[in-house]
């Protein structure tokens, strides 16, 4: 028990990028555009979180929160290209995300080179400081980012517009509804959401950013996505289930019982659990019914 406990903000660490990232991408499903970009979301919003608060940690007391306040704008203008092809243009929506999650890959190493002459950003010297309990504030954030968007999808008008526009497109546009505006802004959500995750995470776990930073958390906020059933309180329960699986790979490795076992096999477990809970739990399809699907005008 006294293990679990101080686990615990360790936990909530690794589960929180996860969690914001996750909430991003239901907001986009739920007005019918399906964002796998999540994972380059983060990578951008990660490398310019980084990036940002290595110039100012030394200037200014308020680094942390630019940095990540930054890391979603930046994160919210590259959504924009996934906007502009799958609502503007009706492309092939897994296509043009999965373009994005190619382009955060190879932008921000260029960055990197062109900025700080590496594949990788200089180290800052302190990253976001934990709280009473030894609780990042990300921890609230997430918590924050998953009670307003129940709040607004669920109980105001802005939320059932968008939500109709996920369902059923046509009678939402003969309602008056502007179905690609609000495509478009749950887009940018998602990518102002992943661009946030990723800023949270690097000031977090790590010290500078790598092309390595991410390391599949995105694709794992993607899967909680459709695991929590595109219900906020079923995205946060999933989140915290797979972030809980990557936080115990890492302290597992310090089990003296477990030893025998090669540290391959505690860096592809979380995955794992994540595949292997999908298929268990599978079963009626509780997805948009427009989800993934161009609208076009009639």
């Amino acid at each position: 028990m006294n293990n679990l406990m101080r686990m615990t903000p360790s936990v909530l660490m690794i589960v929180s990028p996860i969690l914001v990232a996750a909430v991003g991408g239901m907001i986009c499903e739920r007005a019918g555009i399906v964002n796998i970009a999540l994972e380059g979301l983060m990578g951008i919003g990660a490398f310019t979180a980084a990036t940002v608060h290595f110039f100012l940690e030394g200037s200014s007391p308020l680094s942390v929160w630019i940095a990540i306040l930054a890391g979603g704008v930046a994160g919210l203008l590259v959504s924009l290209i996934h906007a502009y092809a799958s609502i503007s243009l009706n492309a092939n929506q897994t296509i043009s995300g999965t373009g994005i999650n190619l382009l955060a890959t190879g932008g921000t190493i260029f960055l990197s080179q062109v900025i700080f002459h590496m594949e990788r950003t200089e180290p800052f010297k302190l990253g976001m400081m934990p709280g009473p309990g030894g609780i990042y504030p990300t921890a609230w954030i997430a918590l924050a980012t998953v009670l307003l968007s129940w709040y607004i999808l669920f109980r105001r008008p802005f939320g059932l517009r968008l939500r109709s526009c996920g369902e059923h497109p046509q009678a939402a546009a003969s309602a008056g509804i502007d179905v690609r505006k609000m495509r478009y802004i749950a887009v940018m959500a998602s990518g102002f959401l992943g661009g946030v995750a990723g800023g949270c995470l690097v000031l977090t776990q790590t010290i500078q950013y790598t092309v390595n930073t991410i390391n599949g958390a995105g694709f794992i906020a993607l899967a909680a996505v459709s695991f929590g059933r595109w219900l906020p309180i079923g995205v946060a329960g999933a989140s915290l289930l797979f972030g809980t699986a990557v936080a115990l790979a890492i302290y597992m490795v310090n089990i003296e019982g477990l030893r025998f076992l090669p540290s391959e096999f505690f860096s592809v477990m979380p995955y794992i659990i994540t595949l292997v809970t999908l298929v268990v739990f599978s079963g009626k399809d509780y997805a948009p019914k427009a989800s993934g699907q161009p609208y076009e005008r009639s």
